[in-house]
């Protein structure tokens, strides 16, 4: 199983740089994702209309296309247990400054190493 990151289930429906990549890697193997990357990748969709990288129709059509592979199956969303959100906290509370963090991405991170995984796409 593949742990990707909401970048990469981005690019599963979208044409962004490395798509192709990200495709071929994808049909390697089962992906999985923190469940909060299903919010994360519907956000990231809508953000791309509010750019005006994607018209309307588009989004409508990607957003169908994103609930249509996860009632299917297409991902395995991983849960966030309370072991993650404190492998979280405590990770915060010993990086130095100069490391910047967002915290969707240090769920992505405690998430996929609570559920074992060696590699984050």
């Amino acid at each position: 199983m593949l742990y990707f990151d909401t970048s990469y289930v981005v690019r599963l429906h979208s044409r962004d740089a490395g798509w192709e990549a990200v495709r071929k890697l994808a049909a390697t193997d089962n992906v999985a994702c923190g469940i909060h990357g299903q919010a994360e990748a519907t956000a990231a969709f809508q953000r791309k209309f509010r750019e005006g990288v994607i018209a309307q129709k588009e989004l409508i059509t990607v957003l169908a296309e994103f609930e249509k592979d996860c009632t299917a199956g297409a991902f395995q969303w991983l849960a966030m247990a309370p072991a993650v959100v404190t492998r979280v906290t405590k990770a915060f509370g010993v990086l130095p400054k100069s490391v910047y963090l967002r915290a969707a991405d240090a769920l992505h991170l405690a998430c996929a190493a609570e559920n074992s995984f060696k590699e984050i796409y």
